[in-house]
């Protein structure tokens, strides 16, 4: 039977796909480890959700779409084509596609600042949002060092707009009224 640890990653080295050992803490292995950590939160964020759900389907997509956006990252020679390019592209398509149904279905749509919160719900969203801008920033870092291709921060960017209108739609949907930020003053 094959065994998870490898002991390979004892010294703070690790493996991009092709065997290249890099640092623990290199760029591209810091962006997808910020992208797996907001997949797994999307996975939380599901199981609270139910799996009869009405999102279910949708943000298992993105989880697949994610496992995509890392793999990519991941490699070693940007000079081959990546293979899954067109699903993410039609992934980014979706997802404005998305957000503009739902805010079709708002009362208020919004470009103002939120405080996070609201219910349970909505704020998994914002901690989703929040970890993928977090890995946008450290995915503007890889980008800076090697050629990605631009549907990947398109991808991303996306993403985070998303979050942000699912947790709106969810506190919509129940009637939660949204406290916007407005000022630097105390209230």
């Amino acid at each position: 039977m094959e065994k998870i640890y490898t002991r390979r990653g004892d010294s703070g080295e690790t493996s991009l796909s092709g065997g290249i050992r890099v640092a623990k803490d290199s760029p591209k292995i810091e962006c997808n480890g910020n992208i797996d950590e907001a997949n797994s939160t999307i996975g939380l964020l599901r199981v609270k959700l139910g799996e009869n759900h009405p999102w279910q389907m949708n943000l298992y997509q993105i989880q697949k779409d994610l496992m995509q956006v890392m793999g990519h990252i991941a490699r070693a020679d940007y000079s081959v084509p990546y293979d899954a390019s067109e699903e993410l592209i039609n992934g980014s398509q979706f997802q404005e596609e998305w957000m503009n149904q739902l805010e079709l279905q708002m009362k208020n749509p919004s470009v103002n600042f939120l405080l996070p919160g609201g219910n349970e719900i909505s704020a998994l969203c914002h901690v989703v949002r929040t970890q993928v801008r977090r890995s946008e920033r450290r995915l503007a870092t890889v980008i800076r060092e090697e050629p990605i291709e631009d549907y990947i921060s398109a991808y991303m960017n996306r993403l985070s707009d998303l979050f942000f209108i699912l947790s709106r739609a969810e506190m919509n949907k129940n009637n939660v009224d949204e406290e916007v930020w407005r000022s630097f003053r105390r209230n």
